[in-house]
């Protein structure tokens, strides 16, 4: 991952709904949720929904993908982990395994 890709990831989630948004489908798994549910579940209107969708998966942290007349959108874990992954490949100077289930915390 390049700095310009985390910038574009970071600054997409720095946003309170879209926040709350990108959290609802990480906890709703890969088949993630219709647009509807999402919007009921966090009571966001549809159309500022939309607006924030759209910056969501312009940043690639999420995928959408049409059944019958509904548009589901799920969380994008490849990249979340290459987020993930980026913000911690140096942590302490490789001193402490900041890996998945781990906790930074240098003393």
């Amino acid at each position: 991952m390049d700095i310009k890709s985390a910038v574009l990831q970071l600054s997409s989630i720095a946003q309170e709904a879209r926040l709350e948004i990108f959290r609802l489908l990480v906890q709703a798994g890969p088949e993630g949720l219709p647009a509807g549910s999402i919007s009921e579940s966090l009571s966001i209107p549809a159309s500022t929904l939309s607006f924030h969708l759209k910056e969501l998966s312009h940043a690639g942290l999420i995928n959408s993908s049409p059944v019958s007349r509904f548009i589901y959108y799920s969380a994008n874990y490849e990249v979340m982990n290459g987020l993930l992954a980026y913000l911690t490949e140096n942590c302490c100077a490789g001193a402490i395994d900041c890996g998945p289930g781990s906790t930074c915390n240098p003393k």
